[in-house]
This record gives structure tokens, sequence and C-alpha cells, in this order.
């Protein structure tokens, strides 16, 4: 996410993670805070209070109460819930009709403080928009892509919400090309206002199931929250790709446990890399998410 032409040198004179988080924070107007943006997730048809007692048990927390109401563009019905966690926010459908196109391909919600301003800031860097602004019962949303095809939806809520801070910031895990990460890198500082933590050209790919192989990897901070971008050739197993948030966790283990005994699947790992300990689990309903833990300073440095 964030803004910055330039990419920050692999080996740059150190700062701190909060200095340059906080940096970032500082320096745009249009994003509320990241426990205002959601990744959007799509139940499977009746499987919406399964998987919302799994998310809780896992990781704790509350739910809004379900509604079914109409929150696209075109005529259609879901039910609809906010499902509140430490780790993070997540907004949650269960379409009783079919979902109009494009939705369903876009990862995340992102809260603006001002959406025509967020709509000139998205142009500007390069984004389209690819769903004009429309109502919904609360505000406004559109839906813009970024360059690589990653959908994002931005809304604006007429009253402004009040949601608790969280106790570690989730991780919006971007899949891109390496013909594409430089125009989507651009694009995305740009609109979001934030810097790059670090770009690892020789990342180990074991973190993403290919034991013995490297990829790009480079993180970003910005107001909306933290990315990690995994620039491959495409050529990925299953479940990787399918997830779009990971989790930080106090710890891996014992969350792994709680899921389980919830209902979900660990579909890879515990895999150990460089203190962090990775999970990849697949809760009731169909959402999969990167779970992890961080036994040293997150985004210290070089990795």
């Amino acid at each position: 996410m964030a803004a910055a032409s330039v990419l920050l040198a692999l080996y740059a004179i150190p700062v701190s993670t909060d200095a340059r988080e906080k940096t970032a924070a500082s320096s745009s107007s249009i994003a509320v805070g990241p426990q205002y943006n959601t990744t959007h997730v799509y139940i499977e048809h009746g499987k919406m209070p399964a998987f919302a007692a799994s998310w809780k048990a896992t990781f704790g927390g509350s739910g809004t109460a379900v509604s079914v109401i109409d929150v696209t563009p075109t005529p259609s019905r879901t039910k609809s819930q906010l499902v509140f966690s430490p780790v993070g926010t997540l907004s949650v459908f269960d379409f009783q009709t079919p979902a109009p196109y494009p939705f369903g391909a876009e990862r995340t919600g992102w809260l603006l403080t001002n959406m025509a301003a967020g709509i000139r800031q998205a142009q500007a860097s390069g984004a389209h928009v690819i769903v004009s602004p429309f109502p919904d019962p609360i505000g406004r949303d559109t839906v813009i892509q970024f360059p690589g095809g990653i959908n994002t939806q931005v809304y604006w809520h007429t009253t402004a919400p009040a949601y608790k801070a969280l106790k570690t910031i989730p991780e919006n895990r971007v899949y891109v090309s390496a013909d594409a990460v430089n125009a989507f890198l651009r694009s995305y500082l740009k609109f979001s206002s934030g810097s790059v933590l670090s770009d690892s050209p020789k990342a180990d790919a074991g973190e993403i199931g290919l034991p013995g192989k490297a990829y790009r990897k480079i993180r970003v901070t910005s107001p909306f929250g933290r990315t990690v971008i995994m620039v491959t050739d495409g050529h990925l197993p299953y479940p990787f790709g399918r997830e779009v948030t990971g989790y930080e966790v106090s710890g891996l283990s014992s969350t792994l446990t709680k899921a389980k005994a919830a209902g979900a699947t660990v579909l890879w790992g515990p895999h150990s890399e460089a203190g962090r300990n990775s999970a990849v689990v697949k809760f009731p309903g169909g959402y999969i998410a990167e779970i992890h833990d961080v036994q040293q300073t997150s985004h210290s440095g070089p990795e």
C-alpha cells in the first residue's frame, strides 16, 4: 500500500518499523485505520453461522446481527455480517441470489474519509474504477482495480463508525507476476500513501509451498495497514494464492489447536522460516487464511 515513487534500497539505513508506519500513517488524508478495513469473505451458502462461530472460537471477538440486504449496484440479496476480532475485521457475505459481476473478486474493503478524493487518488495512481460509485444502506461504495488485476472495494459511511483498535495488524497478501509488479507497486504505493519496508529478491519459497526455490517478496506498510507482495511465476501449489489475508497471533500452535477444535482444517504447515511460524487454514464455509506468529521483531530489516 502507500506512496513512494522509488523503492527503498534493500540495505537502506535502518529505520524502526514503528517509525516508518507512523510516518506512513501521518501522510494520508483518505485512510481511516486498519480496523476499518475488512477482508471480504464470500461464504458457501448456509455456512455463515458455522464460519462465524469457528472464527470467534479461534481468535475471539464478536459479530453484528445478520441482515439480508442489497450491497451491489444492481438487484441482489445477501446475508451480511461484520465479524470483529483482535486480529482483523471481516465483511462476511452469504448471497441468496447470484452475486453480480465483479463482486466476489474484490479482496478487501477499505474505509475512506472522502469518497471523491479517494477516486481522484485512485485514478491519479493508475488504478481503474471498475464499478462506479453507488449507494449502499450505510454509505457509498466503489471498486477499483490496480495494475495486475487486483480488485479492492473502497467505501464511505454516512455516519462515521467507531471500532476498537486491533491487537495485531493483518497482512493483505497479494500475488502478482514479474511483468506486472512494477506497475502494481507504483499504483498501490501512490494510492495508499505508504512505503516499502523490505524488498527481498531471493526469499525462501518454502513459505509459499515451494521448498528449495526462491521468489521476490516485498513488504509494504501504509495507513491502510500491511501488505506482503509475492512475485511468482504462477506455479503455485494449492492453497497458495487462495489466502488473501494473513493474521498474526501470539502463538501459532495454540491457535491451530483452537481452530481445529472449532471445525477448521489445516491445509498446509506449520512451517518455520526466519523466526516466523505459519500455516494456512480453511474455516467452515470455505474461507482460507494464512496464520502466523513472529519470534523476532516484525519487518525490522532485510529478509
